[in-house]
């Protein structure tokens, strides 16, 4: 007798936060910048489209202003904190221009950013396995669809781990502000 093997997936909606007021350049990270006057024009779209995958089970945010504020925009207060879904954490370059960083690191992680850590930061590599842990530990919740508001290099992690985006091709792909993607775990 053939025995069936649960398949249930999770459908997860990523929302990546709106444009953020920093000057182009900027390596911003887990900062706590402030977003654009944009925000609500964004917002606004931003729901429209989130409206088509509602009702969720379940709703996380990151812990920094720009995605708590969205979250609420779409009517989500109430958004679970966690931060395992922050942005990559740029150490010591936070809010630097990135052409303008002089430590002698920066080389070696353009050269390598999947392996080698910014300065008192964090690697790619660190950050989706932060991500990927999350991922983790929805999968054993009784959820069928999640939101969850984050940001872009997150959104790159998530797809990776869904086995949408290949590592090499990660930064190619990054989901706009205010952009919504949906995986399934």
């Amino acid at each position: 007798m053939t025995q069936l093997i649960d398949s249930k997936k999770m459908e997860i909606i990523l929302i990546r936060h709106t444009s953020v007021d920093v000057l182009p350049g900027t390596c911003y990270g887990q900062t706590d910048v402030p977003l654009k006057p944009t925000f609500e024009q964004e917002a606004v779209v931003t729901l429209g489209r989130l409206n088509t995958y509602t009702p969720f089970d379940q709703v996380y945010t990151s812990p920094l202003y720009r995605c708590i504020r969205l979250a609420t925009y779409c009517g989500y207060p109430d958004a679970k904190h966690d931060s395992r879904i922050l942005e990559l954490n740029f150490g010591d370059w936070e809010m630097q221009n990135f052409n303008e960083i002089k430590d002698p690191r920066m080389q070696e992680w353009f050269n390598d950013y999947l392996n080698v850590p910014a300065t008192n930061g964090e690697s790619f590599s660190m950050q989706y396995k932060r991500v990927a842990d999350f991922l983790d530990e929805l999968k054993t919740k009784p959820y069928q669809k999640v939101a969850v508001f984050a940001h872009g290099g997150v959104l790159i992690c998530a797809q990776i781990y869904a086995g949408l985006l290949k590592v090499e091709d990660a930064f190619t792909s990054l989901t706009p502000y205010g952009g919504i993607i949906s995986i399934e775990i």
